[in-house]
């Protein structure tokens, strides 16, 4: 077996979260998943706490943190606009405070660290598809910008430790991903469509469904996001996302032909700041991680439907 590392994942208990701490587990690492628990469950890793190498703690990363570790997965945010916006001022700090504390910590016992930085530093974009020298089309002031300029300030912070205090730091910027183990309640729009396609309710789709998005499932995700962390003498930042590009329409409709649900589809007001075009250009994960996404989406939202349905009878 390889070396087995000391591993930290913040937001550990979240959806992108415990995957990655199973994967890590696979691997032969010793996992210390850290999590709030506003966003993370228990029920994500229960199944795991009778592994002698995984360790829960309950810790908020705006406070400092203290172990001795080899990596730093840096994933603790609530990644959607009905969880982070709920407490705008915390999701500031928890990127900017909680990202400091993170980097103080790698510091201190010259860890790598890695952080999930995200398609929003985009903002609504110009460039299409988006390439990492974008500098984005962010609204500083706007309802989504806690979240926003958080990730972009987290970036500045990850850039600058690397800078002055050479610390190994790298940053993945993610775009949507979906999978079992999503929230039902989270907002986000393939966790919703399916919830209300299998509850036989009426699918919502905000604007007039032409705005675009791309779509990750949850498997690919990890596996990049491993290899970033594994490669050496490469910062980033990288777009980890699925190039497939969809309107929110197609997505309603290949939800409800999938579901075979009799759900109507209604419209409501578009909100606030809300892209109208998301594509990630994979050509950097490729050249330098030997990276693509495996998964299509019909074989995504397969297993992304089986859950949601087992979840609902349960």
């Amino acid at each position: 077996m390889k070396q087995r590392k000391r591993v930290l994942v913040t937001g550990g208990a979240g959806f992108i979260g415990s995957h990655l701490c199973e994967k890590l587990l696979d691997e032969g690492h010793e996992v210390l998943c850290l999590d709030n628990f506003f966003t993370g469950s228990k029920d994500n890793i229960n199944h795991l706490r009778s592994n002698p190498f995984f360790e829960i703690i309950r810790h908020d990363i705006t406070h400092q943190f203290f172990a001795e570790v080899d990596w730093v997965f840096n994933l603790a945010c609530p990644a959607s606009p009905i969880h982070y916006q709920y407490n705008p001022i915390k999701t500031l700090k928890t990127n900017i405070m909680g990202t400091l504390n993170m980097l103080g910590l790698a510091k201190r016992v010259k860890a790598r660290i890695l952080h999930a930085s995200t398609s929003e530093v985009y903002g609504d974009p110009k460039m299409h598809p988006q390439k990492e020298e974008y500098w984005g089309n962010v609204n500083p002031i706007g309802p989504r910008s806690c979240y926003d300029e958080g990730k972009r300030a987290a970036e500045t912070l990850m850039m600058d430790y690397k800078r002055e205090q050479n610390v190994d730091s790298k940053i993945i910027r993610i775009f949507n991903t979906y999978g079992p183990k999503m929230r039902a309640d989270d907002g986000r729009v393939v966790s919703n469509f399916i919830v209300q396609a299998l509850k036989g309710e009426d699918l919502t789709i905000y604007g007039d469904g032409t705005q675009t998005r791309s779509f990750c499932y949850i498997d690919d995700l990890v596996d990049v996001t491993l290899r970033m962390m594994k490669k050496e003498n490469f910062a980033g930042p990288v777009n980890t996302g699925n190039p497939g590009e969809f309107t929110i329409m197609e997505l309603a409709d290949k939800i409800l032909e999938m579901t075979n649900s009799k759900s109507k589809i209604v419209y409501g007001e578009l909100p606030g700041d809300d892209p109208t075009q998301r594509k990630p250009d994979i050509s950097l994960a490729k050249e330098k991680l030997g990276w693509e996404p495996k998964t299509n989406l019909e074989d995504g939202l397969k297993l992304t439907i089986q859950y949601f349905d087992n979840w609902l009878s349960a």
